[in-house]
């Protein structure tokens, strides 16, 4: 069963000239409990466009993302802001942790605002980074810090909450390919250590290799791939 379903979406936008541009002309995806699915597509097909509606951080023209069950297009902003808060994992291109906060705290923070107290969040944010290979570097700021731990430690912050789902855009595309590797093998592994469903879009082929099943995001609709080497 679907954990996390998007049916007949569709995003438009006004163009500077005020025609309508539709990114998105009738997605349809669904990812189920533990399973880890890899969107690819050309440079501005629309795949950010396409998380950033999943993750309910905007609203399509037309369709209905379910959620756990629960439509998006139901719930007041208020109630969005929960889902995104304790039931959505993000992780970003580039990894936005807080400067001023030590790798721990920047981890602890989505348990802190979803209610747990002080003792709570840091017995989980210390599991966490632990996890990622960062025991030894909890009390570091994201400035000395490595790339990839930078990167590892947004992914330990993502599951903070214990999502359902986890929403990656480019995880690895400002990492080499150490550090990329680093994080392919965490990422093929947490969706089902965790059972969280596991959305990456990405243009690494090694990334996509890893996952479950591979979708190209193709005239604003997914279409499956039968593997790395048909991605465009």
């Amino acid at each position: 069963m679907a954990i996390l379903e998007a049916t007949g979406l569709r995003k438009v936008y006004r163009g500077g000239d005020g025609n309508p541009i539709e990114v998105l002309s009738g997605a349809d995806l669904a990812v189920g409990r533990g399973e880890f699915v890899a969107i690819v597509g050309a440079s501005g097909a629309g795949k950010s466009t396409l998380l950033h509606l999943l993750g309910a951080l905007d609203r399509p023209t037309s369709g209905t993302v379910r959620l756990d069950g629960q439509a998006y297009g139901e719930l007041t902003p208020a109630e969005l802001a929960r889902v995104r808060n304790r039931k959505l994992g993000f992780v970003f291109q580039f990894h936005h942790l807080l400067r001023e906060f030590t790798a721990l705290e920047n981890v602890m923070l989505p348990l802190l605002v979803a209610g747990s107290t002080d003792a709570e969040a840091r017995s989980r944010a210390e599991q966490l980074l632990a996890r990622v290979g960062l025991a030894g570097r909890m009390t570091h700021r994201p400035s000395a810090l490595s790339g990839g731990e930078q990167q590892r430690t947004a992914v330990a912050r993502a599951l903070a909450t214990d999502p359902v789902v986890v929403l990656a855009d480019e995880p690895s595309g400002n990492l080499d390919y150490g550090h990329s590797e680093l994080l392919h093998d965490l990422f093929a592994g947490l969706a089902r250590e965790f059972e969280t469903a596991l959305a990456v879009v990405t243009h690494n082929r090694l990334l996509a290799a890893r996952a479950d099943r591979v979708l190209s995001l193709e005239s604003g609709r997914l279409v499956p791939l039968s593997g790395v080497e048909s991605m465009p």
